[in-house]
């Protein structure tokens, strides 16, 4: 048992690895990566999305006027100048060889440097460090709540085998597969955690950052 344990997770490295390597390939080859989406929103006037480039949306909207005859191997860079589509690719590491980005991406994760979030400006782990113990929490509840449902079923299920009880509960566990999980979980919450109906399950102030400005959610609790 306990060289099944470990052969188990010495497992996990190589299919980390793999699991790993193919999403970095994907990445590269598949149209739409990081750099035309950047390019795109710079085509759309989003001074948001440049300001993370000069620090200020109008120095960077200067910039596209400096148009380049030279074919781009990027859709949309029609009217940016050559110099700004440079910079996006230093920013997202596109400057590099593919191989010498792959071993950057391996080394920076196997020291946990994950880098920077372009949406929220923080360090990528400092924001899984804060939503840590509420994912944990979630995880362990939810896990006891299957087991404590599946086992005492499935066993109840095997020994009501072609009885109405084995119908009517494989029905409702398969229209319950067939409902998307986030669906489903909306729906749970609203029903037994929100206070409109059911409060056996509070939500214990695990709610959103802006949850008093959703008036209509706010007014129902």
């Amino acid at each position: 048992m306990t060289a099944y344990i470990i052969r188990r997770l010495l497992l996990v490295i190589p299919t980390l690895i793999g699991i790993m390597t193919v999403n970095f390939i994907i990445i590269q080859i598949a149209p739409g990566g990081p750099v035309e989406q950047m390019i795109a929103k710079l085509q759309g006037e989003a001074v948001s999305a440049t300001e993370r480039l000069s620090g200020g949306g109008e120095d960077v909207k200067g910039q596209k006027s400096a148009v380049s005859d030279k074919p781009s191997k990027y859709r949309g860079t029609q009217g940016l100048a050559p110099e700004l589509v440079k910079e996006i690719e230093r920013m997202y590491g596109f400057d590099k060889p593919l191989h010498v980005r792959y071993f950057k991406m391996m080394r920076d994760y196997a020291s946990f440097n994950f880098g920077e979030s372009f949406f929220r400006d923080q360090k990528v782990v400092d924001l899984v460090l804060e939503k840590m113990p509420v994912s944990i929490s979630l995880g362990i509840w939810s896990t006891l709540a299957v087991y404590l449902v599946s086992i005492p079923l499935g066993i109840r299920k095997a020994l009501k085998h072609g009885s109405r009880f084995d119908v009517w509960s494989s029905t409702i566990v398969i229209l319950g597969n067939a409902i998307p999980t986030f669906l489903f979980a909306i729906l749970l919450i609203v029903l037994f955690s929100g206070g409109s109906y059911f409060s056996w399950f509070p939500l214990r102030g695990l709610v959103s950052d802006n949850f008093s400005t959703l008036l209509l959610v706010a007014a129902a609790s």
